[in-house]
């Protein structure tokens, strides 16, 4: 018996993710998806896809790769958001950086040359480990493989103006989630 995923492997990175609301509501006033990738088949790189009244609540995207950033909408991020699908969307030139101890905090920022945005998570619970496979999931015609770290904490800035709205508490394959999470692991495959 293979113990080895029979898909092929599209892309392994990072995606944590704020979705931050003024109610306890999937009507997200935030929603940020940073990606630090390190494979997928347009190169390594980071982006940020956000959206905020921070934003003038339209989609905004910053990457030190464009080419991976728009494969990215093509593919996982545009299957995950389909108002991300969008190309037309305009990608900004950023510079990326990390701090922190998951244990506590986590802070990823974002930096161009007339903007910063600071997206940190805390308050952080016990990993779930989930995998996926290709098509199982209704709409989803990736699999799937990730830690994710709930964030019952989360903050994103831009400027130093905070954008409105916290977290919320969720229940996830029957365990404590968040509308916040950090992915620290997570592959993505699609089938041979």
């Amino acid at each position: 018996m293979s113990i080895a995923d029979p898909n092929r492997v599209i892309l392994t990175g990072e995606n944590p993710f704020i979705r931050l609301s003024a109610t306890d509501s999937d009507n997200f006033t935030t929603a940020a998806s940073f990606w630090r990738i390190y494979f997928c088949a347009a190169g390594p790189g980071h982006v940020l896809y956000l959206k905020s009244e921070l934003t003038e609540n339209r989609w905004r995207i910053y990457s030190d790769n464009i080419a991976m950033a728009r494969w990215l909408q093509t593919t996982v991020q545009g299957m995950l958001n389909a108002e991300t699908a969008d190309t037309a969307i305009p990608v900004l030139d950023a510079e990326f950086s990390k701090s922190g101890n998951p244990d506590y905090f986590w802070t990823e920022t974002v930096s161009t040359l007339d903007e910063e945005i600071t997206l940190t998570w805390y308050e952080c619970g016990d990993p779930l480990l989930l995998h996926t496979q290709p098509n199982t999931v209704p709409g989803r015609r990736y699999g799937l493989c990730t830690v994710l770290v709930p964030a019952l904490g989360a903050r994103l800035t831009r400027n130093g103006v905070d954008a409105a709205g916290k977290p919320w508490p969720r229940q996830r394959e029957g365990r404590p989630f968040s509308t916040c999470a950090l992915a620290f692991s997570e592959s993505w495959t699609e089938e041979r």
